[in-house]
């Protein structure tokens, strides 16, 4: 009879620590800046980071700046927030927002025609918040939270 309790308590204590359903949303929102100045079309990404080394953690969430350098994040599958805990938060500007410069001579990096100089304008966005080793790291706390401020200092001329 003991070892029926125990196997129970025991069900009911790893059934308690573990939880169901999958990893918990929460809302998550806050402000881009860059150089002090709210960022309108930044894609701002969460992507949650395992304590344990799991190579996949859970879904990761996303967001667009609106003229005020606000976001707010949302999953593909439409669940509103992110997951709790920490994440690798990655902000990029949005394509329709940057147009790289390239040189008159040779025309577009895909070999197109050129582009009207006078409004080609390099990506502010320094490359260590968003390339393949980039990012910084943010924790969602289990509130939620919706006064995330990222404040970034935009590439050196």
């Amino acid at each position: 009879m003991n070892r029926i309790i125990c196997f129970g308590l025991g069900i009911l204590l790893v059934s308690g620590t573990t939880g169901c359903g999958g990893p918990k949303f929460v809302p998550v929102s806050g402000t881009v800046r860059v150089d002090g100045a709210p960022y309108k079309d930044a894609i701002v990404t969460f992507q949650p980071l395992s304590p344990t080394g799991d190579p996949y953690p859970g879904k990761g969430s996303s967001g667009r700046t609106d003229d005020a350098g606000r976001f707010t994040l949302v999953t593909d599958s439409g669940n509103r927030g992110a997951a709790t805990g920490k994440h690798r938060v990655r902000i990029q500007s949005g394509r329709e927002t940057v147009v790289v410069k390239f040189d008159p001579n040779t025309g577009t990096p895909d070999g197109g025609g050129s582009p009207d100089a006078a409004k080609a304008k390099p990506d502010p966005i320094p490359l260590d918040w968003y390339g393949d080793k980039g990012g910084k790291e943010f924790i969602v706390p289990l509130e939620g939270i919706d006064n995330a401020e990222f404040n970034i200092v935009s590439k050196k001329k």
